[in-house]
């Protein structure tokens, strides 16, 4: 088991606390929270360990869970990695790209391990499909959520935008081309709502909304690829693919089939893998531990972090201009 220990004790720090007690492959040793109010009050009613110092727990621990507020993760993911500690960090990695590039000079510099808590990539129903993405060409995303003023000191593409940005970079194997996108800034200082048209060089467009003023939540993503059409609901945890395949010669009285207007005949046909359910945040930090353990890349990489990060900062520079 890895001694970890959790730097942050807010909304949630307390989940991660909580999971991490329980894992079997964690020994939670405690936790710094710079608030000694709040401090002494998870102390006092969970029962973990308050730390007096980041250092005195950096000291204690193999893993350090970094799960502040973002202006804070470089300053704790440096003084980790300089100690020789392994670090989960919070989405999004860091507040700049030129710091999250420095975390990852440090980890290798100092052979520790990274892990960036892009948890949507643990979710059930995209887990369930991931190995059937293959190549898509058009991917549709929609991530709305009802107003909530914490996490508003951002704009939407930090807060809730960079989930989806992770996941299709995790499934587009190409490099960024170009970048449109427009933004409503309805309630607080910075944008609510945004839309971005993202164009890969292997011809892949990714249109993708989000919005944190919204009269519901919603969390879907649909891709588009030769012969299949996927979609995955992150909020329901379901997913479907629609595949074409020929139709054979003497269809059944139920088969869907399709007619171009060249005459070629597809049949339409469901390939709905199961959805094991999970705790996708606990999984995300054992499957760290399994990364360390085994001496195998984390899941979500410090570069998977940065480079969400680099695409999230090019849309906010678009609105910007």
């Amino acid at each position: 088991m890895l001694k970890v220990g959790v730097l942050g004790a807010g909304h949630l720090g307390k989940i991660h606390l909580r999971l991490l007690n329980q894992s079997e492959k964690y020994e939670l040793v405690g936790f710094f929270d710079p608030f000694e109010d709040n401090a002494t009050k998870v102390a006092q009613e969970f029962g973990y360990k308050k730390f007096d110092s980041i250092t005195e727990l950096i000291n204690a621990v193999d893993v350090v869970d970094i799960v502040t507020p973002t202006l804070q993760h470089f300053e704790c993911a440096q003084q980790a990695i300089e100690a020789g500690k392994h670090i989960f960090i919070e989405k999004p990695i860091a507040t700049t790209v030129e710091e999250a590039e420095t975390i990852i000079a440090l980890a290798k510099k100092h052979n520790v391990k990274g892990q960036v808590g892009h948890v949507e990539r643990f979710n059930p129903a995209f887990m369930a499909v991931k190995d059937k993405i293959s190549n898509p060409m058009f991917i549709e995303t929609h991530r709305l959520a009802e107003f909530n003023p914490r996490g508003t000191d951002v704009p939407v593409v930090l807060d809730l935008m960079i989930h989806d940005i992770d996941a299709i970079l995790s499934v587009v194997k190409s490099k960024v081309k170009s970048i449109n996108a427009s933004s409503v800034a309805v309630i607080s200082d910075s944008p609510d709502i945004t839309n971005a048209r993202i164009e890969f060089e292997n011809g892949c467009v990714a249109n993708v909304t989000s919005s944190r003023i919204s009269m519901k939540n919603m969390r879907k993503s649909r891709f588009f690829q030769k012969d299949a059409y996927i979609s995955v609901d992150y909020l329901d945890k379901v997913c479907e693919v629609v595949r074409m395949k020929d139709a054979p010669e003497t269809p059944g009285d139920f088969d869907m089939i399709l007619q171009n207007a060249e005459g070629v005949k597809k049949q339409i046909y469901f390939d709905n893998p199961d959805v094991h359910l999970n705790n996708a945040i606990l999984d995300e930090l054992e499957s760290f531990a399994d990364a360390i353990n085994q001496d195998a890349t984390p899941v979500v990489t410090l570069e998977d972090g940065t480079e969400a990060l680099r695409v999230a900062y090019q849309i906010i520079e678009c609105i910007e201009k």
